[in-house]
């Protein structure tokens, strides 16, 4: 199935599965696509990991697995759907936690998906082939990321807030740039690995990206930059345009953010994804449409000026830019 023409826009990054599949700090960024082209995902195979349950999700399932569920029909699909119950395991998960979304992705990223996801993120090759494609995936994001970046000149003594850090992917090698970096994540295991790794690979001078555990909703301050890459996905769509605000609020001149996009053919795909929960329970996902993120950035102020999709087989980001209008 094509990508429809609402996924369709003028910075198009779309990526194939080479190999071996590079790690994103050490690999200089690719150039940007030119205009996107229509493309045929496989059916049997296009199931996007559009959460951190994705790792878990698919870790199990073989391709026999998979490929009967791409070639049943569309009306057995939504039969099967229809037997799933992802919100009654969401529920049974945050009263676990004693919490709520929040604390579920927390205990998550402190635990089981630190694990998993620290491996995706390193150069380990204990992954399989749908982890690596993860990889791939988010290693591009991070590239074109770091393009929009580098588009307004050198990001010597730029101030850039990276919200959601992860293992520090983008903020060590911005701070490789010059950039001053202020990074924080949710995850306090996340958090220190992200330390751990820019101790060892800023040797030259560099000045360290300040790290901190802090969710989204406690970070302060003023940045010539705001980056929010790949957290979207933990909020619903009215979470998220308060915290779109929120982030807009703390950028003096531009807002970069990727988040899993929300169509027909994408939420059918995570809808598959739930019935295979996995070995460990993982966090709830959810997918934004461009046009509600673009809304709830006119709302305050702040318009799209650039866009991309970054693809690959398993891995698919909207990423933008947007600036005050």
């Amino acid at each position: 199935m094509a990508f429809s023409g609402t996924l369709s826009s003028p910075v198009c990054f779309h990526s194939k599965n080479p190999n071996p599949i590079p790690n994103p700090r050490s690999q200089k960024p690719s150039g940007v696509v030119g205009p996107p082209k229509s493309r045929t995902l496989a059916p049997a195979f296009a199931l996007p990991p559009l959460a951190a349950a994705a790792a878990d999700v698919f870790g199990p399932i073989d391709g026999t697995t998979l490929a009967v569920i791409g070639g049943g029909s569309v009306a057995a699909l939504a039969a099967v759907l229809s037997l799933a119950d992802p919100e009654k395991r969401r529920k049974s998960q945050a009263e676990e936690v004693g919490g709520d979304d929040k604390e579920v992705v927390k205990q998550y990223f402190n635990n089981s998906g630190f694990q998993r996801w620290k491996k995706i993120y390193g150069e380990t090759d204990d992954v399989n082939r749908v982890q690596l494609d993860i990889r791939l995936g988010h290693s591009k994001t991070i590239e074109n990321a770091i393009e929009m970046l580098q588009d307004e000149g050198s990001l010597a003594g730029v101030t850039v807030c990276d919200a959601g850090c992860g293992v520090g992917s983008l903020s060590i090698p911005l701070a490789k740039q010059g950039a001053i970096v202020s990074a924080s994540d949710i995850s306090a295991a996340m958090v220190a690995e992200a330390q751990k790794q820019a101790r060892q690979e800023l040797t030259n001078g560099a000045v360290l990206p300040k790290f901190e555990v802090r969710d989204l909703e406690s970070l302060d301050g003023k940045y010539d930059t705001v980056v929010c890459l790949d957290v979207l996905i933990h909020y619903p769509q009215n979470k998220a345009d308060a915290m779109i605000a929120h982030l807009a609020s703390l950028a003096q001149n531009r807002l970069i953010l990727s988040f899993a996009p929300k169509t027909l053919y994408y939420d059918l795909l995570k809808r598959i994804g739930e019935l295979f929960p996995g070995p460990s329970k993982a966090t709830r996902a959810y997918l934004h449409s461009e046009a509600d993120v673009e809304r709830a950035l006119h709302k305050v102020g702040w318009r799209i000026r650039k866009r991309g999709l970054i693809t690959t087989q398993f891995y698919f980001a909207r990423l933008v830019e947007a600036v005050p209008a």
